[in-house]
């Protein structure tokens, strides 16, 4: 694929080629040990009605404050820090938050700022900031290995390229605790804006959508062994914190949508009305597509959509189930309802063009990548009672249980913080294989996303 269709088409690759799926079968997890297969909900859990739910949805989400005065800089502070809510069953949950903030404040800016973050880890274990998506320079992109310690700071300083117009976020990522501080709460949406924006006349919502488990004491569980091989995904389902809010729609609006769950797909639908994707994670698209009646949001995914249709009145915002082939679990299809929306229609005239993208050559050469696993070393594994063949899924301590360690390799290499596996340069092409079952998506940093 050229460069330039990556970039214009944004989302959704499949690699589902008969081969590979073939070699996935050979891995079958569900034989593994001739271990049972499991239900992917743990016990003890918070029951759903528990949660307040209908409340209305404020679409727009406060913003970090610029403390600077000085055209073109934007100065400001994050503190990551422990708070305490009362939500669910009137129990108090401990979460831990950027500016006391559930989703994280919004930073807004223009393409062209600089842009200088204090960052004050007030959390019990190290802690980073990465502007996930951004274009920022290696030391100020808050790496696995650049962590900082408990009641340290750091200052994040970097200048936003032109052409750098998008829908961003920001997170943690360090080395052996992104799993635990994303999932209890530490995340925040960042834009970055052109002044020559076509859509800028059109108002805006922002949906940040997450999830949560709790446990029926009000406290956020660690993993379980099923959450470390399949993903975590919470039971409730949270628009901007809100479980099943009510919003209010206009069919003139952009709506900035995030996937800042640890891996839900969303396969999002509302009766009677169609999306009209303009943006991607590389920005504006070269032209608004053809209207859908689906979108599939994948982790860490964001997009930009406009809605059509001839719906007014009140309508559900419905997730379709989405079959990830999850390692052995065995799950009931389910759709999941999000929200309550009520819709207007109201005329819009979107452009025939949005911006204009480059040419680039075609490739001179494409390296394979291939993603593949081996099997896991389950010999001592606390959730496996290999006598009764009844598996459980007890929390685990984190960060990785040791028998996962190594499990998912790259070109048949684990991830190492101190070695370079890959260098390349500007329309290196790769061609990514994978011979695992289990459905992941990779990032690429300014451009998008590929299911493989």
């Amino acid at each position: 694929m050229k460069r330039r269709d990556f970039l214009r088409y944004g989302i959704g690759i499949s690699l589902a080629s008969s081969s590979l799926y073939s070699l996935a079968n050979m891995m079958n997890h569900a034989q593994h040990g001739n271990m049972a297969m499991m239900h992917s909900v743990p016990t003890g859990l918070m029951p759903t009605e528990a949660m307040p739910s209908g409340l209305s949805l404020n679409g727009m989400l406060p913003k970090l404050a610029n403390q600077s005065t000085q055209a073109g800089l934007f100065k400001a502070t994050l503190k990551a820090e422990p708070i305490k809510i009362r939500l669910a069953d009137n129990k108090e949950t401990e979460f831990w938050a950027y500016n006391g903030q559930l989703p994280g404040p919004q930073i807004e800016v223009f393409e062209g700022d600089t842009v200088e973050i204090e960052f004050i880890n007030h959390l019990p274990q190290p802690s980073t900031v990465h502007w996930h998506g951004l274009d920022v320079p290696n030391e100020a992109d808050g790496n696995p290995m650049d962590m900082v310690e408990p009641q340290r700071k750091k200052v994040y300083r970097f200048t936003l390229p032109q052409g750098s117009a998008g829908t961003y976020w920001y997170h943690p990522h360090p080395h052996d605790h992104v799993s635990e501080q994303v999932y209890k709460g530490l995340a925040g949406t960042f834009l970055v804006k052109a002044k020559n924006d076509p859509l800028a006349h059109l108002p805006e919502q922002h949906w940040v959508i997450s999830d949560l488990r709790l446990n029926a004491d009000g406290t956020i569980p660690a993993n379980t062994m099923l959450d470390w091989m399949n993903g975590r995904e919470g039971e409730f389902v949270l628009i901007n914190g809100q479980y099943q809010p009510q919003i209010q729609v206009k069919t003139n609006e952009r709506i900035r949508l995030w996937n800042a769950t640890s891996a839900r797909y969303f396969r999002l639908n509302i009766p009677g009305v169609k999306w009209i994707v303009v943006g991607t994670e590389g920005g504006l698209l070269e032209k608004p597509h053809s209207p859908v009646d689906e979108l599939l949001l994948t982790p860490a995914e964001r997009v930009e959509v406009i809605m059509v249709g001839e719906t007014q009145g009140t309508v559900n915002l419905q997730s379709g189930y989405y079959d990830r082939r999850k390692m052995m679990v065995q799950e009931q299809p389910k759709d999941l309802t999000l929200a309550t929306i009520q819709v207007k229609s109201e005329p819009v005239q979107l452009p025939e063009s949005l911006r204009s993208l480059p040419n680039w050559d075609e490739p001179k050469q494409v390296r394979q990548i291939r993603f593949s696993e081996k099997m896991m070393n389950h010999t001592n594994m606390p959730m496996m009672n290999h006598g009764t063949h009844h598996a459980t899924t007890t929390p685990t301590d984190n960060p990785i249980p040791p028998m996962m360690n190594g499990m998912f390799l790259i070109n048949g290499q684990t991830f190492d913080m101190n070695r370079i596996d890959f260098v390349t340069k500007l329309n290196d092409v790769g061609r990514i294989l994978r011979t695992f079952k289990i459905k992941k998506n990779v990032e690429v940093t300014d451009n998008g996303k590929i299911i493989i």
